[in-house]
């Protein structure tokens, strides 16, 4: 009734909060999950989950019944994998190849929201109106060939129909007419199947791996764990009951490759201390063999001996390193500033103070340093027993000095993925604008970069690689974007209008955080400053679909661990980062963890001031190493 007066009187209103809708998805997801301790976290990102916290993207502020529908679709989708999914059994049966793994979470997801829809009808209401969203936002209509389709979309919405009889989204017709036909034509009687199977997680996804290969995903799809087992333990029965008949003519086969493979091991019982000295005596090729790859070699290597890596690069040709006035218009990057400079306007106060304290905990460094046995400043006292002993000793004199910070560069990367778009983008970039300006006055050269792709789905450098016929293990591909915001050198008021660029629409993409380290590391590397400080922001792992499509899923990762160790152990570079909602401590030494983007500024200053106070404590302690030698030597 208070709404309707103002309206009626002409004054503005508030819109709804979001809170009750919030609140009802927590509780819904919390009951059909069984789960009471669901943490239930609404950001402007993705849907996800790990464990028992899920990630839900935040509803708009003025909300219609298609926007509330499409935020129950969500917490119910991620409600469903949390009830009708077992981890473990998925685990045992996941593919190996990219492709194939893709189609099998994918299919896997449609089972467990199939069983929700069947049972509940709101729910399979709820789940309808979300994926036409899913499909109607990502503008199928322009894609023109299968190639561009991805296939686990295609075969999940037809596992969905045959599985609830719910006709699939008309925002997702160009994906089924690109792979409909292609489909039924080699998995048909498989996809029949599945019905039979939707309550048994395990007979499911044995099923859906014999679609696999029926749709020539043979070899990606790996052995199958469940028939080794079953080997195995039909062998140790047929042991066990013709033991001492001496007919079992296989088991003593079976025994004999058993022997051979662990040799005297096996017969002796030994300790495991005493299989790793035999290991370790039978020589380097079976210790090797056991080892995981690019595992328990380095540490054995000089360090002038730089470790390989197999990652490659397609094409560099469509590359660029740039700046932000090179992507749009002066007038363009005042007004996207203007608008980061609103988005701030809660935030620019917390992280001020923050950095405040920085500034005074650094100047507060500045101070400890002297200079010693110099003809004038202060008389060092210390010194004066020179003077009692032989009278003929100069007097010495100390002055103390400021520690120079003006011999030390700091580099912010930041992460310009699709997946920190919203409240995280703008935190990094105002973390990033206040941090320059207060390191700036402390006399430390500060430059900010950012890295993404100039593409979605590979781009130029995936036109070529198909134009060439599409040869195999074409590495990474798609065209880096890597962004110099604020050159070190350049002072913070030139560059201040910058870093509204992460503002801009369209402009965050895909990330190949292993190339930006190295690019990063590169350009400080060049820097004539005496100490290097290398601050990467991210919120999750390399991520570039064309790239993974044709490599090995892990290939993006494990060249990001490979750059990671070789800044770690063999550059002067310091390294340290912060991950946003991702655990980056299994990646780096030096890193911290944070929930929210709105713990962005506390972490970076005290990541920050930890590093300067060690070295200052450092250099604390060699002066006065330096005294007690000093003394030692009169």
């Amino acid at each position: 009734m208070v709404q309707r007066a103002d309206i009626a009187a002409g004054k503005p209103t508030a819109p709804p909060s979001t809170e009750p809708l919030k609140k009802a998805v927590t509780g819904a997801m919390r009951a059909m999950a069984g789960e009471a301790e669901l943490e239930v976290t609404f950001v402007n990102d993705r849907p996800s989950l790990s464990g028992h916290r899920a990630r839900l993207p935040d509803p708009p502020r003025k909300m219609t019944a298609h926007d509330i529908a499409v935020t129950r679709g969500l917490g119910d989708s991620v409600a469903l994998r949390l009830a009708c999914h077992d981890d473990g059994v998925h685990r045992d049966l996941l593919p190996e190849g990219p492709k194939a793994r893709a189609v099998f979470e994918a299919v896997e997801q449609a089972r467990c929201e199939a069983l929700g829809a069947r049972v509940m009808p709101g729910v399979a209401s709820n789940l309808t109106v979300m994926l036409e969203d899913r499909y109607f936002r990502a503008n199928l209509p322009q894609l023109a060939s299968r190639d561009e389709v991805p296939l686990e979309d295609a075969l999940a919405l037809m596992v969905r129909e045959r599985l609830t009889g719910t006709p699939p989204p008309m925002s997702a017709g160009p994906i089924l007419r690109a792979w409909k036909g292609w489909i039924e034509e080699r998995a048909g009687d498989e996809l029949a199947k599945l019905d039979g199977k939707i309550t048994d997680q395990r007979a499911f996804a044995r099923a859906v791996r014999h679609l696999l290969v029926d749709l020539e995903m043979g070899d990606e799809v790996g052995g199958d764990p469940e028939d080794d087992e079953e080997q195995e333990g039909r062998e140790g029965e047929q042991q066990d009951q013709r033991a001492g008949d001496g007919e079992d003519t296989a088991t003593e086969e079976v025994a004999k490759r058993q022997e051979d493979a662990s040799g005297d091991e096996q017969e002796t019982g030994e300790t495991e201390a005493e299989s790793d000295y035999s290991d370790e005596m039978a020589g380097d090729d079976a210790s090797d063999d056991a080892r995981e790859p690019g595992e328990g070699k380095r540490p054995d290597l000089p360090i002038c001996n730089t470790p390989t890596v197999d990652y490659k690069v397609y094409t560099t040709k469509h590359d660029e390193v740039t700046r932000p006035e090179d992507i749009c218009d002066v007038s363009e990057l005042d007004r996207l500033r203007g608008h980061l400079d609103k988005q701030l306007a809660n935030l620019a106060g917390v992280v001020a103070r923050l950095a405040n304290r920085l500034q005074r905990r650094l100047m507060a460094q500045q101070n400890r340093g002297w200079d010693f046995d110099i003809e004038e400043g202060q008389l060092d006292t210390a010194r004066l027993m020179r003077v009692i002993i032989d009278p003929m000793q100069p007097l010495a004199f100390k002055l103390e000095r400021d520690t120079d910070f003006r011999d030390t560069v700091v580099t912010l990367l930041i992460d310009n993925s699709g997946s920190m778009r919203g409240r995280p983008i703008t935190v990094a970039a105002a973390c990033a604008d206040i941090l320059a300006r207060t390191l700036e006055r402390c006399g430390v050269k500060v430059e900010i970069l950012g890295f993404t792709t100039k593409a979605w789905k590979g781009g130029q450098s995936r036109e070529d690689w198909l134009t060439a016929g599409k040869p195999a293990a074409p590495g990474r591909l798609n065209d880096l974007r890597h962004i110099v915001y604020k050159a070190a050198d350049a002072p913070w008021r030139r560059a201040r209008r910058n870093l509204g660029l992460m503002m801009r629409e369209g402009l965050l993409k895909e990330n190949i955080d292993g190339e930006a380290l190295a690019w990063a590391q590169q350009r400080l590397l060049a820097r004539p400053e005496n100490r290097k400080i290398l601050m990467m922001i991210s919120d999750g792992a390399p991520v570039d679909d064309s790239t993974l499509s044709v490599n090995s899923g892990n290939y993006l990762e494990r060249h990001l661990r490979f750059v990671i160790e070789d800044i770690e152990e063999r550059s002067p570079v310091e390294l340290i980062a912060i991950g946003i909602g991702h655990d980056v401590t299994r990646y780096y030494k030096r890193a911290v963890t944070i929930v929210d983007a709105e713990e962005l500024a506390g972490a970076m200053t005290e990541q920050l001031a930890s590093l300067f106070e060690e070295r200052s404590v450092k250099a604390v302690r060699r002066e006065r190493r330096t005294r007690r030698v000093s003394r030692l030597g009169l």
